[in-house]
């Protein structure tokens, strides 16, 4: 086409028609900024669909990461709720001052002494944010989220280590006081194995309730009741956001 155009002006110009010859000029021009138009066109397109899909892996990944958190906190708002029902109920004995009638109850909340807490798998959503394509989703309804998502996961965190860091040094104060080879024997070893031992089990419930009597382990007690109450409410809340997340990202990536 721009040959042909050339062609004309040459012919043109050798006839005098310099009027037809600009119009023609202008017009090979035109050709060529519209050529580059396209050109540019179809390049944004390619470059827009490399970054919709290098977006849609950095989701992928936060979708991923999400599910392992919910499934996560399954598990642990299960174990939470379980224990936070049983140390209310020692609590109830105890402000009764009927717990020498439930032994073993109150044997059943050592378990509130447990390291445990919820974790969660930042990796997608911290690889995003240092990529280039956060800006994608910027006031959008998934950043808004994401932003609440990770602001609970900071808030959960905070809550467990005060508990469990409250929880360590009533811990290393009863560890100092008493011997627990006997109550650590009587909660992990089975029954059959401990019955071959010198030991009487009267020995063992002895050890218990001297253990379960001191104000460390009650104070363990008391705050695990209510403290386990709040964490089961947050991780209530960061599973609903949380299942909004994975919704949204579907939305996007099945666009």
């Amino acid at each position: 086409m721009i040959q042909l155009f050339r062609k004309l002006r040459k012919n043109l110009l050798s006839e005098g028609k310099t009027g037809q010859y600009l119009k023609y000029a202008l017009g090979e021009i035109a050709l060529v900024v519209i050529g580059i138009l396209i050109a540019l066109q179809i390049n944004n397109w390619n470059e827009s669909i490399k970054d919709n899909n290098a977006l849609n892996e950095y989701l992928g990944k936060i979708r991923s990461h999400t599910g392992e958190d919910l499934h996560q906190l399954d598990t642990i708002t299960k174990y939470r709720s379980q224990m936070a029902n049983v140390c209310k109920k020692a609590r109830t004995r105890i402000l009764d001052k009927t717990e020498d009638e439930d032994l073993l109850l109150l044997m059943s909340c050592g378990v509130a002494f447990a390291d445990y807490y919820f974790k969660a798998n930042t990796g997608g959503y911290d690889a995003l944010r240092n990529s280039g394509y956060y800006g994608k989703i910027n006031t959008t309804p998934l950043d808004s989220l994401l932003t609440k998502y990770h602001s609970l996961v900071e808030e959960i965190a905070e809550n467990e280590k005060s508990y469990n860091d409250y929880v360590l040094n009533q811990e290393a104060y009863l560890s100092t006081h008493f011997d627990t080879s006997l109550i650590l024997a009587s909660a992990f070893l089975p029954p059959d194995s401990l019955a071959l031992r010198a030991t009487p089990q009267s020995e063992y419930y002895e050890v218990f309730a001297a253990y379960t009597a001191t104000p460390s382990y009650r104070n363990v007690i008391g705050l695990a009741a209510f403290q386990f109450e709040t964490m089961v409410n947050q991780y209530k809340q960061l599973k609903n956001v949380g299942e909004n997340v994975v919704n949204e990202i579907d939305a996007i990536t099945n666009d």
